[in-house]
């Protein structure tokens, strides 16, 4: 039985309340096992969940009406460093309950993910074995502890012929304990082994329909069939008896016991251009709590989470934002020639002390962006990993690209090309990722060798303030990098100062479209560039194929992560007719335990939206639509907190804008009309993220063959890019490129310039004249 089956929540963050929860239905579970004589094993899931699956178990196991029943049993995984101390904690649970407890000891069933989600999270070091060799030593010593156990009752759970002749060796006589093997396999491994040396197997078979069971079973095809899988080398004619039944002990002494090196530990993950961006464990409920107060902590320079103490101009003698958008361009157009003299070199490293000292401070950015961006705390660690990342991804690659590069050419002739600063750059964030974007506009400007304006959202300029203040700390010169805050206004002063050099920005299509016409309305001033990311009216396709769990839980990620308030979230889910009734039936479910609520407390999912004018055009939006509602969700009645709504559409056409906020738009499409269906989602003229959930790899490639949108997510969520892997940026409506994070944003902030050299002039090429006969 899976824990995680029977809460909807089952998260350290919801200790409280699912721990309870779930004592009470293991026991109503368990009481009914032991009237009918059946084994109840709790199944061993995400080592993040461990400590949570022990209390529970504890609990169950200390109840009265469980007192002296045996059937009682767990799961342990071998491939996780903790699994010989979890067994001797069930052996002492055993002697204080006065019970033998069931352990079924399996290699791991999570093994991939769980190293996926670890370099995803940033953290230290894996809570598994990264070898297989590995973890058939734990496994191996795993059994002879449980073998030793006095308050265990062995249940080893394997196909490795090797392993199961070690644990008779070792068990001699006995035959206290059992095996256990999957429906279908092992067959031949445990006959002779039932009929002759009368050993007790179990044979575990799941029971279900087709699409309950299709994933799972594919799994342990693909488990089994994997090259370290002792039944995959049994089938392999080129190995001999010895490589199969090779000592795993031996084979991990060979290699010194170091880990796998195909599998870097998170912080190398892009090693050696760069270092990851370290995580915390939010899994991990001591950590957990200490992020939880600090962020809870009111910071001394804000009050009510919108005081802008630190950058406010003294209210006696106020700046007109016109003469401070002049001031700040003319200051940094002062510092342009000293800046753009230093060496790439030189200005990549203040990348890479900014991003040590964002690492620093995490703590107080993680509060910042609580109080004033209204972030979740997993979203506010994820603002400060993003620019992070963004410092050193930035730092990385003008250390590769934006070196001189000598070209062919004729002989007699030099040509080099040479990526130089054009000048000052404006760069204006917008607040949904108040220090990430921010400090990614920032940064990749500043490496190319230009200054910067920085303008940031006016609702979230203290984070600016705060990371401009690391900056010059990190050896950028206060006039390179000059902070103005304030409204439109002097964001459209800036725009018209005629002595800037280009434009990153990051919003709306309309604001987008206004800094267009801003910077080509004087015919006198100079073409210059602009960067801009938009947003979209982003759409998911789901098929009749995919995995209706994955979907809901992607769906619900996408859309309601964040408040909605992410460029990339999900708008408009296409579901198509023949699983639409099923699949908005568990939408709904899963709606319904959504947290809505204080950003600071760690259960909740969803916060405020940023302020009061985008709660009101949500909330227009929303009650326009009342009559189409399929799903909506009760939220706290004071706050900026909308409703996570669910809202039918006739045809995505009916979708017009975006709205930017957690209100999903939901429609139909009908089998066999998959190139249509994208084609009408062309057809909106945004082009920023698409998401598509199929089991059918060909209908993947074909939504990647005529889709227009910079990003597209398949069997996953839509939300989340990661620096240097997932380069985000639209086309269309939805910006101009090039993608922010990835290979080629650098050299559109950089004026390409190339000297081309005649060496014959200056007494002939001498390369040339020396060249000796060959081949002679």
């Amino acid at each position: 039985m899976k824990l995680s089956a029977l809460h909807p929540r089952y998260e350290v963050a919801y200790y409280d309340r699912c721990v309870s929860s779930l004592t009470e239905q293991v026991e109503a579970l368990a009481t009914l096992a032991k009237r009918f004589g059946i084994a109840f094993t709790i199944d061993a899931e995400e080592s993040e969940r461990l400590e949570m699956s022990l209390d529970i178990i504890a609990r169950v196991a200390g109840l009265p009406s469980l007192k002296g029943w045996d059937g009682l049993g767990m799961a342990v995984q071998a491939y996780g460093k903790r699994c010989r101390p979890t067994l001797a904690w069930a052996d002492a649970l055993g002697a204080a309950t006065g019970r033998r407890i069931a352990v079924r000891l399996v290699k791991g069933a999570y093994w991939d993910s769980e190293i996926k989600h670890t370099q995803e999270q940033g953290l230290r070091d894996y809570p598994l074995f990264t070898r297989k060799a590995a973890t058939d030593v734990s496994y191996l010593a795993c059994a002879r502890d449980m073998l030793a156990a006095r308050n265990i009752y062995p249940a080893f759970a394997t196909h490795n012929a090797l392993t199961v002749a070690t644990i008779l060796e070792w068990a001699g006589t006995s035959r206290d304990f059992e095996f256990q093997r999957l429906h279908g396999m092992g067959e031949g491994l445990y006959e002779r082994l039932v009929r002759e040396e009368g050993c007790h197997t179990r044979i575990y078979a799941p029971v279900g329909g087709h699409r309950d069971l299709l994933a799972y079973l594919v799994r342990r095809l693909l488990e089994n069939g994997a090259n370290s899988s002792f039944v995959h080398q049994l089938a392999d004619e080129r190995l001999t008896d010895a490589d199969i039944l090779a000592d795993p002990v031996a084979k991990v002494a060979a290699v010194g016991g170091k880990r796998h090196p195909s599998i870097p530990l998170p912080e190398d993950l892009f090693a050696p251009e760069r270092k990851n961006s370290t995580g915390l464990d939010l899994s991990h409920g001591p950590e957990l709590e200490r992020v939880a107060k600090l962020v809870q902590t009111p910071l001394p320079f804000l009050a009510n989470g919108r005081n802008r103490g630190s950058y406010a101009q003294p209210e006696h003698a106020p700046v007109p934002e016109k003469e401070q958008a002049t001031r700040a361009v003319t200051r940094a157009l002062g510092a342009f020639p000293s800046w753009s003299m230093q060496s790439v070199e030189q200005r990549a490293a203040c990348l890479d002390r900014l991003a040590d000292l964002l690492e620093q401070e995490r703590d107080t950015l993680m509060a910042l962006a609580v109080q004033e961006a209204y972030k979740t705390i997993p979203d506010a660690l994820g603002e400060v990993r993003e620019a992070v990342d963004f410092c050193r991804y930035y730092a990385a690659q003008a250390r590769e690209r934006l070196q001189p590069i000598e070209l062919p050419g004729p002989t007699g002739e030099r040509n080099v090309i040479r990526m130089e600063g054009r000048g000052t750059w404006v760069c204006i964030a917008p607040w949904n990722f108040p220090l990430a974007i921010f400090l990614g506009q920032v940064a990749a400007a500043l490496v190319a060798g230009n200054t910067v304006v920085a303008k940031p959202a006016p609702q979230t300029p203290e984070i600016a303030a705060h990371a401009v203040g690391l900056a010059h700390s990190a050896g950028i010169p206060e006039d390179a990098l000059v902070l103005a805050v304030g409204g439109p206004a002097i964001g459209q002063a800036l725009m018209e100062d005629v002595r800037i050099a280009g434009v990153a920005f990051t919003g709306s299509t309309a604001t987008a479209k206004r800094i267009a016409r801003t910077l080509l309305e004087d015919d006198e001033r100079p073409i210059v560039p602009l960067i801009a990311e938009t947003g979209g009216i982003n759409a998911m396709i789901v098929d009749s194929t995919a995995l209706p769990e994955q979907v809901v839980a992607d769906v619900v990620t996408s859309s309601f992560r964040s408040a909605g308030q992410r460029c990339s979230a999900l708008r408009v889910l296409l579901l198509q007719e023949e699983i639409a009734d099923r699949t908005l039936e568990m939408l709904s479910g899963a709606m319904d335990t959504l947290v809505v609520g204080d950003p600071a407390d760690p259960r909740t999912d969803v916060g405020p939206v940023i302020d009061q004018g985008a709660y009101d055009r949500l909330m227009a939006h929303r009650h326009a639509k009342q009559n189409s509602w399929l799903k909506t969700i009760p939220v706290p009645e004071r706050g900026l907190f909308v409703p996570p709504t669910m809202i039918g559409v006739p045809e995505i056409e009916h979708v017009r804008c975006e709205h930017f906020g957690p209100l999903l738009h939901v429609t139909t499409w009908k089998a066999g009309q998959l190139g249509e269906t994208v084609a009408r989602v062309n057809a909106t003229g945004f082009g920023l993220t698409m998401g598509l959930h199929s089991r059918i790899a060909r209908a993947a490639e074909a939504v990647e063959e005529v889709a227009k949108v910079g990003n597209l997510y398949v069997n996953r969520s839509m939300i989340g890019a990661i620096v240097g892997s997932q380069p985000f940026g639209g086309e269309g409506l939805s910006g101009t490129g090039p993608k922010a994070g990835g290979p080629h944003y650098l050299p559109r902030f950089c004026a390409e310039r190339v000297t081309s050299t005649d060496t014959t002039s200056s007494g002939g090429n001498a390369t040339l004249l020396s060249l000796e006969d060959v081949g002679l």
